[in-house]
C-alpha cells in the first residue's frame, strides 16, 4: 500500500505545477498581447498627427517635383492625339468651316488620364473656343500660334481650374499641357 500511495502524491503535484505552468504562459501572452496593441495604438495616433502637418510638405513635394520634371531633357515627350474638330466658323464671305486635327504634348504619362477623364467638358470648350474665330484670324501663322496657345490654356483650364490667391484674384496654374500641335488645318 506504500507504493500506491507514492503515486497519489506524485498526482497531486502534477496538477498544481501544470496549473502554475498554465498560468504563467497566459499572463506572458496577455502582457505580449496587450503590449503590442498599445505599441499599434501610439504608432496609429502617430500617424494621424504627422499626416495633417505632412500635408504642406507634400504640396511643397509635388510642386518641386513638377518643375524638375520640366528641367529633366532626357525625358521623352508624351503625345495625346485627339478626334477631328469641325466647326463652322464665324461667316465674313458666306459659310465657312474649320476642319482640325489635335495632338497635345503633356508633362507626363500620368497625366494622360486625367485628361482623358474631362474629355467631354474639354472638346465642348474646344468646340465653343474655335467656332468663335474668323477664317481671317487663323490664315496667317501668327493666328495659328495665338489659337494653339488659346487652346492649351483652355485645356489646362479645364483639367486644374484657376484658384483664388491670397489676394483674391484668380491665378491659372500651369497645367499638365505643354503645347497644341496642328496634325491637320483645313478652312473651307
Amino acid at each position: 500500500m506504500a507504493k500506491d500511495a507514492k503515486p497519489a502524491e506524485e498526482g497531486a503535484e502534477a496538477p498544481k505545477k501544470s496549473k502554475k505552468l498554465l498560468i504563467i504562459i497566459l499572463a506572458v501572452v496577455l502582457l505580449l498581447v496587450l503590449g503590442g496593441g498599445g505599441a499599434a495604438f501610439m504608432l496609429l495616433k502617430k500617424g494621424d498627427h504627422d499626416e495633417e502637418g505632412d500635408e504642406e510638405v507634400a504640396e511643397e513635394t509635388t510642386k518641386h517635383k513638377k518643375k524638375e520634371k520640366k528641367k529633366d531633357p532626357a525625358a521623352l515627350p508624351v503625345f495625346v492625339n485627339l478626334d477631328a474638330f469641325t466647326v463652322n466658323l464665324i461667316p465674313e464671305t458666306g459659310d465657312q468651316y474649320l476642319q482640325v486635327v489635335l495632338s497635345l504634348e503633356i508633362e507626363d504619362i500620368t497625366e494622360e488620364a486625367a485628361l482623358k477623364a474631362q474629355m467631354p467638358k474639354i472638346r465642348n470648350n474646344l468646340t465653343l473656343l474655335l467656332s468663335s474665330k474668323k477664317a481671317s484670324e487663323l490664315l496667317p501663322k501668327e493666328g495659328k500660334e495665338q489659337l494653339a496657345e488659346a487652346l492649351r490654356d483652355e485645356i489646362n483650364s479645364v483639367i486644374e481650374p484657376p484658384r483664388k490667391n491670397k489676394k483674391g484674384e484668380f491665378v491659372a496654374p500651369e497645367g499638365p499641357v505643354k503645347s497644341v500641335l496642328f496634325t491637320s488645318f483645313i478652312i473651307q
